[in-house]
């Protein structure tokens, strides 16, 4: 196995095969000239910003399933095009994730598929590396191979965490069964993305999320994270890996909005609550990373009430066009202090992703 240094001098360069990348730094050199750059300051100091909730496609690891990536607006032929982006919203690193599509592949494809894509997000991120990290992708439906992608991806790869879903073909992430893999992240101490996958509600529910207002990812996705972080606080894995580094797309789902029914449940109805907690269930929110993507700024300011500014970091969901006003939201959410701003905005994303200030 080549080592991370062998690795990156390999790849440098070699960019073909990510949707979004292109000829790499000439491209970002091309991109910066044409589109001025938004320097965001708190205060009169400047401040790194970082993008937790960014997405990408690897079009060759889809074919190993034979699928193609879509919408298009993940196929972005150069680097140049998603940095001017960022530069004009004022983002100044993205930390790039796939959504897990590939759940269902047995043990060979699955290997192949992860391997191939964690070198392509490797090599983006070697080709600008002031700009983007990643997450590394992990086939969580074999717990122990996904612990070995972990563990590659971070050591060989350089990637800074792991990109997951809320469930896995209908198994929930507290299972006993994903123990490998919690122990793995634990153990290396990185991140954990967790994103819904696309059709996240319960599948008793789809039928009713059919219709007008694509409910089944408006209401489905953040139910689908909502389900996940309950189980993972009742199912007591909170408890068995405490070190563990989560982060909840799109501000956690509703479980911060009503978070204290959950305190409530095992005091009014103690027999539902069949495994042993270490502290309120309320408590483990603060445990918890969200990312920002809550649209108002009072339902910005409830997020920080509920979990503490110093557990929320800021995601934009790009390409999907969601907001472009993510580091104004954080700005303009009255009642925030400076440093609270600043940590939101980029300085907590820097330390969980080893991001230089």
């Amino acid at each position: 196995m080549n080592t991370r240094r062998e690795f990156i001098e390999e790849s440098a360069g070699a960019m073909a095969g990510i949707a979004f990348v292109g000829c790499g730094l000439a491209d970002a050199a091309s991109a910066q000239a044409q589109t001025r750059r938004r320097e965001v300051v708190v205060n009169g100091r400047r401040v790194k910003t970082v993008d937790v909730h960014a997405h990408c496609s690897v079009p060759e690891a889809m074919a190993l399933m034979n699928l193609k990536v879509a919408p298009e607006t993940l196929l972005m032929s150069k680097a140049s095009d998603r940095i001017r982006a960022m530069d004009g919203q004022g983002i100044d690193v993205a930390a790039l994730s796939i959504n897990p599509y590939w759940y269902k592949a047995d043990r060979d494809v699955a290997r192949q598929l992860i391997r191939v894509q964690n070198e392509k997000l490797a090599e983006a991120c070697a080709a600008n590396p002031d700009r983007f990290v990643a997450f590394a992708s992990v086939a969580l439906q074999h717990p122990d191979l996904a612990a070995e992608q972990l563990e590659e991806g971070v050591k060989k790869y350089g990637l800074r965490g792991a990109g997951v879903g809320g469930s896995v073909n209908g198994e929930e992430l507290a299972d006993p069964k994903f123990y490998p893999f919690w122990a793995k992240a634990e153990q290396l101490g990185v991140l954990v993305f967790m994103h819904p996958q696309a059709a996240g509600a319960p599948a008793d529910l789809q039928n009713r999320l059919k219709g007008s207002g694509g409910l089944g990812n408006v209401i489905g996705n953040p139910l689908e994270t909502t389900i996940a972080l309950s189980h993972l606080i009742f199912e007591g894995t909170l408890d068995q890996f405490p070190g563990l580094k989560i982060c909840a797309a799109h501000g956690g789902g509703y479980l911060p909005s009503y978070a204290g029914r959950s305190d409530a449940g095992c005091v009014t109805f103690p027999d539902w609550c069949t495994k042993p907690l270490k502290k309120k269930p309320t408590e483990y929110l603060r445990q918890l990373y969200f990312d920002s993507l809550v649209f108002t700024p009072e339902a910005l300011r409830h997020l920080v009430a509920e979990t503490g500014s110093s557990q929320i970091v800021m995601g934009t969901d790009y390409p999907f066009p969601w907001t472009k006003t993510s580091v104004d939201h954080i700005l303009g959410t009255p009642g925030l202090t400076d440093d609270e701003r600043m940590a939101m905005l980029g300085a907590t994303a820097a330390k969980l992703l080893g991001i230089k200030p």
